[in-house]
């Protein structure tokens, strides 16, 4: 077994990202670029780093048929494929720890993926991504959010890869304008697609096309093969959200329970309730569903998991809640908890401001009436 690596990527327009990208991926024993039509100096920067690379321009620019035009840039005697966008990158040592568990049996590798990054550098979005397996065996499939299917039946089996870290800060200036025609043309394709419904329902709702997203979102809860949780939950959290943005707080609120119903297991649906109960001027509501949240200590790494849920936001809105019911000791408490996360001059604003109400309440603190009479009456 050679176990030799071949990193392989298609780009556009991506000068930016170019050197810090081969840096992290020349490890490998091959790397391989398909350019789908760069006019900033990409494809010729490639070819100067010594780049297996290719360019083909397509009138109708579909993600998984680049992808499968990619794979023919690899080479037959490459064992392991890594496929490697040009926003991405890993951590250094990637490639030792891959041969060193690679097998004969395996099929594929899934590994640790930080999709994006908090403003203060803090990981946000993290799950397990799955873009490495053995050459011959797959293709890519769906025109956008494509996905590789095999194209063999085997029993050969995917190993977990935990210490593998591969990082993603993408080019904010970009459009993915071309994602939701892209959406729609997949959904048409297979209409029973559950992911990719899903999919297309968020796309609607971050287009602010809120009757679209409610639709396709139902639809996709409507489909048998829609049976992990998570993800309903996410669509039925979602479909609260546009009900929210169309100012219907009832449907709103109906759906967010019917979300933590779906899923108690993860934070997110009882953080938007507590944020909805903040909203609403519950205040008690709202500090019961961010408590109640707080015992959820699992984090799972799945593109679902909001990194929202992992931040010092909800003990700041449950510090805020308790402020409002005049539980002071518990704000400051939770707004200190705020603040080991984000030290910011509001909370430690706030954090003044609620030990000053504190103390002015025991110095008005006055015994009830029959209590002075007794004591007066001792003395």
């Amino acid at each position: 077994m050679n176990k030799k690596i071949c990193v392989y990527a298609i780009a556009k327009n991506e000068m930016k990202f170019v050197e810090r990208w081969y840096n992290s991926v020349k490890e490998a024993d091959y790397v391989c670029v398909l350019d789908t039509g760069s006019t900033d100096g990409t494809y010729e920067k490639l070819q100067e780093l010594g780049i297996i690379t290719k360019q083909k321009k397509y009138d109708f620019f579909r993600f998984d048929t680049a992808r499968n035009d990619s794979m023919k840039l690899i080479p037959t005697d490459a064992e392991i494929c890594v496929c490697v966008d040009l926003d991405e990158f890993f951590n250094q040592g990637w490639s030792k720890i891959l041969k060193e568990n690679w097998k004969e049996d395996t099929l594929r590798a899934r590994y640790r993926y930080t999709w994006n990054f908090n403003p203060d550098g803090t990981e946000g979005i993290v799950f397990m991504s799955e873009k490495i397996h053995k050459n011959g065996y797959f293709k890519w499939e769906h025109p956008v959010h494509e996905i590789l299917v095999p194209i063999k039946n085997t029993n050969l089996k995917t190993i977990d890869l935990y210490n593998l870290q591969l990082n993603h800060k993408a080019d904010s200036t970009k459009s993915r304008s071309n994602y939701l025609p892209l959406l729609e043309l997949s959904v048409q394709e297979k209409p029973f697609d559950d992911r990719n419904v899903h999919y297309l329902g968020r796309e609607y709702m971050f287009h602010g096309e809120y009757e679209k997203a409610i639709e396709t979102l139902k639809y996709h809860l409507s489909l048998q093969t829609a049976t992990w949780k998570d993800e309903r939950c996410a669509s039925l959290r979602y479909i609260a959200r546009c009900y929210g943005y169309l100012n219907n707080q009832i449907e709103q609120e109906k759906y967010l329970m019917f979300a933590l119903l779906e899923a108690d297991h993860i934070r997110e649906p009882y953080y938007e309730l507590g944020v909805l109960y903040y909203n609403k001027k519950e205040y008690l509501k709202s500090a019961i569903f961010f408590n109640e949240m707080f015992k959820i200590k699992e984090r799972y790494l799945n593109y679902i998991s909001d990194p929202v849920c992992w931040s010092g936001l909800p003990y700041d809105y449950l510090s805020l809640c308790y402020y409002e019911l005049k539980d002071y000791d518990k704000a400051i408490q939770n707004v200190n908890y705020a603040l080991l996360f984000n030290n910011n001059e509001r909370l430690l604003n706030n954090r003044e401001y609620f030990i000053k109400m504190k103390n002015q309440i025991k110095k008005e603190t006055v015994l009830p009436t029959f209590l002075q009479q007794k004591n007066s009456t001792n003395l």
